[in-house]
C-alpha cells in the first residue's frame, strides 16, 4: 500500500492506492491477537496468569471510571434524585489510575525520564503499581491506533488516499504501544 505513496513525485495532490491490506489488518487484528495470546499462554503460563490478574484490576478500574462518567453526565433528574454523588474512595483511586496512564503515555514521547519519574511518584504511596500505570499507558496508545484503523476502513469507501493517510497515522500509536509494553522499570 505504501509503495505508490513512496514512488509518487513530490507535490502530487493525490496518489491511487489499494487499501485492501489496510482493511485486512483492521479485520484480522483481533484474530491474530487471540492467536498470539494462546501462544503466550503456552510458552509462559505463570506470566499469563499474573498479567490476567492485573488486567482484571485494570478492567475494574475502567468500569468504575465509566460509571463515574455516566453519573456526572446524567442529565435526568426526577423526584427523589439528589445531586450527583461524589465518587467513593475506591472510584477516586480508579479514576486516578486511568488518568495516570494517560499522563504517562503523553509524557513518555517527549521525555521518557520524566515519565519514569512520574510513574515512580504515582506508585510511591503503594496504591498503584508500576505495571498498572504502564498497562493503561499501553491501552491508551493501542486504542488510538485502533481508532485510526477504524477511521481508515470507513474512509476507504469514500477516498482511498485518505484511508492510506489514516493507516499511516495508526503506525506510530501501535509502535509506541509496543515500546511501552516492553518497558521494565525494575
Amino acid at each position: 500500500m505504501y509503495g505508490p505513496v513512496a514512488a509518487a513525485p513530490p507535490g502530487l495532490e493525490g496518489v491511487e492506492v489499494r487499501t485492501l491490506s489496510c482493511v485486512r489488518v483492521g479485520l484480522s487484528g483481533p484474530l491474530l491477537l487471540d492467536v498470539a495470546r494462546g501462544e503466550a499462554a503456552a510458552r509462559w503460563p505463570e506470566a499469563v496468569v499474573r498479567e490476567e490478574a492485573a488486567a482484571c484490576q485494570t478492567y475494574a478500574a475502567r468500569c468504575a471510571v465509566a460509571e463515574a462518567h455516566d453519573a456526572v453526565h446524567r442529565t435526568t433528574s426526577g423526584p427523589g434524585q439528589g445531586p450527583v454523588p461524589l465518587p467513593t474512595v475506591e472510584a477516586g483511586a480508579r479514576m486516578e489510575l486511568v488518568s495516570a496512564g494517560d499522563e504517562v503515555a503523553a509524557l513518555w514521547r517527549d521525555d521518557p525520564q520524566q515519565a519514569v519519574a512520574l510513574v515512580r511518584e504515582l506508585t510511591a504511596g503503594g496504591e498503584l503499581t508500576a505495571d498498572e500505570v504502564l498497562d493503561l499507558a499501553v491501552d491508551v496508545m493501542v486504542v488510538c491506533g485502533l481508532l485510526a484503523l477504524t477511521e481508515a476502513r470507513t474512509a476507504a469507501m469514500k477516498d482511498p488516499s485518505t484511508a492510506a493517510e489514516l493507516c499511516l497515522t495508526a503506525v506510530p500509536h501501535l509502535a509506541f504501544a509496543v515500546s511501552l509494553a516492553s518497558v521494565d522499570l525494575d
